[in-house]
């Protein structure tokens, strides 16, 4: 039996913690069946777990850093985790990769925080400005 149609949503979160009342709207007004967030803000550990199940989210899957970064995909139909890719090698955790099933069969669901780039879009005055762009290199690359 092939699966219904699927909403997936994103959103820079900046903070799940902070903001969970704020997803907890967004999840009842919408309900979306996938949502990504980005810039959680909180290692695994500390995700708010028992909140974003008990509003009907049983599947998550976490890529969690502390104080910074962070990404994750929450999810009423199962997830199938499939990978955490450390882009340039930074220890960053900005992308996670989950397999979920659709209406015309499996699909990999990559969920990227990107380095923003900080306010000058200068290479040799802006060292921020490089990594995002060493960052979208190795994304169109892989």
């Amino acid at each position: 039996m092939k699966a219904a149609s699927l909403k997936i949503t994103t959103w820079n979160i900046n903070s799940v913690r902070l903001r969970l009342p704020l997803i907890a709207d967004f999840l009842k007004s919408r309900a979306p069946d996938v949502l990504c967030l980005q810039e959680t803000k909180c290692r695994d550990a500390e995700f708010p777990m028992k909140d974003v199940h008990a509003l009907g989210y049983e599947h998550i899957a976490i890529n969690g850093q502390k104080g910074y970064h962070g990404v994750a995909v929450i999810s009423k139909r199962p997830l199938r985790f499939v990978e955490k890719r450390d882009f340039c090698e930074k220890g960053d955790a900005r992308h996670i990769c989950v397999e979920i099933d659709a209406r015309s069969g499996p699909i990999s669901l990559h969920n990227f925080y990107v380095p923003a780039g900080g306010d000058e879009p200068d290479v040799d005055i802006n060292p921020k400005f490089q990594h995002k762009l060493d960052f979208l290199d190795e994304m169109r690359d892989w």
